[in-house]
């Protein structure tokens, strides 16, 4: 029951016949499995969900999505429950979205809409604010034309957080330049990252980046591992933005940690695309840590589509620790523990090199083991002190012994550099060449 100021929604999937055997899906889901996710989305964002309704076709109408027979009968349903919007679970073409707002006399948002409204409520920081508000824009862009009195809405709701309605009906030339103006804060901010980036390599620490479908505990992984105090809360995307912190190892090496936002199923292209910053801590990291929460029942089909992610992302051959987390919420004994692993990774993780730990983020149990595998599979990197001899002309040697290395005294004599630095082992590798014995 929805509580003063609380929207009603009425959800909408559409069940293709043919789903199962097209061979472009990844992974089957059920309509029904899609639809309990954008319950939990629609929770999320603040609605509280009145009816859930799956339209069966062999293919989407082109004018509504679901038909003329379905479109009655949703109409029927908003006036019982005095709904004010309508969720689709599917991606809305501008033209439907806007014969489906006609007809039904409601706000109607599909699920990217969906799921970029719940990021532009949770971004803290500047640079995620601006990631959301750009992929909004982008999102939003072509969906102008011909929404007329629609568009001109002033009330809050869900849909209506980040840039604001009010924005988007300007025209086109003022929407056009605020998106470029968001493209170039945000590559100076991918720069500026790159530079810390660079600046926490040249230590040098190994990073290790936790990823995993949204909600699966890597916030409270984080925090537990670190001593922090990421929010971590049961709704999805609890965390946007970025963390970093520093560990210590069984081995007393210092590694660093980084949290990052969640995946979802069909996770827009356009937050993709905007959150490459910090996707890139991601694409960066030695060792990823990928959380998978083992009490879901959709478990293996989530770490499946992350895994198409990180593909997306150029991050599908580092090497990565599946921990299966929640385990305190399942009563097994280690034997099936162990079959359980093999159930949800099953043939996804045959080309990667990995190691699954069942462990409890909320309890710690398992979190020793999580640490010693961390020790084991990140490669040594040890650090000494060495002398280059490079020809003053080779800046980018000399800038790259600035970056990955600390340099103790740097000399220059007629046309030669002579620097020596205290330099990691995969750096002296590469630079072996101007070494002086």
């Amino acid at each position: 029951m929805a509580v003063p100021g609380q929207e009603r929604a009425i959800l909408v999937g559409l069940d293709l016949k043919s789903r199962s055997r097209r061979a472009s899906d990844h992974v089957p889901y059920g309509a029904e499995e899609s639809l309990e996710e954008l319950k939990s989305l629609a929770a999320t964002a603040g609605a509280v969900v009145e009816e859930s309704v799956v339209q069966s076709r062999t293919a989407p109408d082109a004018a509504t999505l679901i038909g003329s027979g379905k479109l009655d009968e949703l109409r029927q349903l908003v006036s019982f429950h005095e709904a004010d919007l309508i969720l689709f679970d599917s991606e809305l073409t501008p033209t439907q979205q806007r014969n489906l707002e006609r007809a039904l006399d409601c706000k109607i948002l599909d699920r990217t809409q969906l799921i970029l409204d719940i990021f532009a409520s949770r971004a803290r920081t500047r640079e995620g604010q601006l990631q959301v508000e750009l992929a909004q824009l982008n999102y939003m862009l072509p969906r102008l034309t011909g929404r007329g009195i629609e568009m001109s809405r002033l009330g809050g709701g869900i849909g209506t957080r980040g840039p604001g309605e009010t924005k988007l009906e300007t025209d086109r030339r003022r929407i056009y330049s605020r998106i470029k103006k968001l493209s170039d804060t945000l590559e100076h901010v991918r720069r500026g990252r790159g530079t810390q980036r660079r600046q926490r390599q040249s230590v040098p620490l190994a990073t290790v980046a936790l990823v995993g479908y949204t909600n699966a505990g890597k916030s409270t992984l984080f925090n537990r591992l670190t001593g922090a105090d990421v929010t971590a809360d049961a709704r999805m995307f609890a965390t946007l933005d970025p963390t970093v912190r520093h560990i210590e190892l069984p081995s007393r090496r210092k590694v660093l940690v980084s949290d990052t936002v969640g995946f979802i199923r069909n996770l827009p292209t356009t937050l993709v695309k905007a959150f490459r910053a910090t996707l890139e801590e991601v694409t960066e990291a030695s060792l990823l840590l990928h959380v998978v929460d083992a009490s879901s029942q959709n478990a293996p089909h989530q770490t499946a589509h992350v895994l198409k992610v990180l593909a997306e992302i150029g991050a599908e051959k580092t090497r990565q620790i599946f921990v299966l987390n929640k385990m305190d919420r399942l009563d097994i004994t280690a034997e099936e523990s162990e079959s359980l692993a093999q159930r949800i990774l099953g043939e996804v993780t045959n080309a990667i090199r990995t190691t699954a730990i069942p462990i409890s983020a909320r309890s710690g149990a398992g979190f020793d083991a999580v640490l010693a595998a961390i020790d084991k599979l990140l490669p040594l990197d040890p650090v000494s002190r060495v002398k280059f001899r490079i020809p003053s002309s080779d800046g980018a040697v000399i800038n790259l012994i600035h970056e990955r290395a600390k340099v103790v005294q740097r000399t220059y004599r007629d046309d030669v550099c002579e620097i020596e630095a205290e330099v990691p082992e995969s750096v002296r590798r590469g630079l072996a060449r101007f070494l002086v014995e």
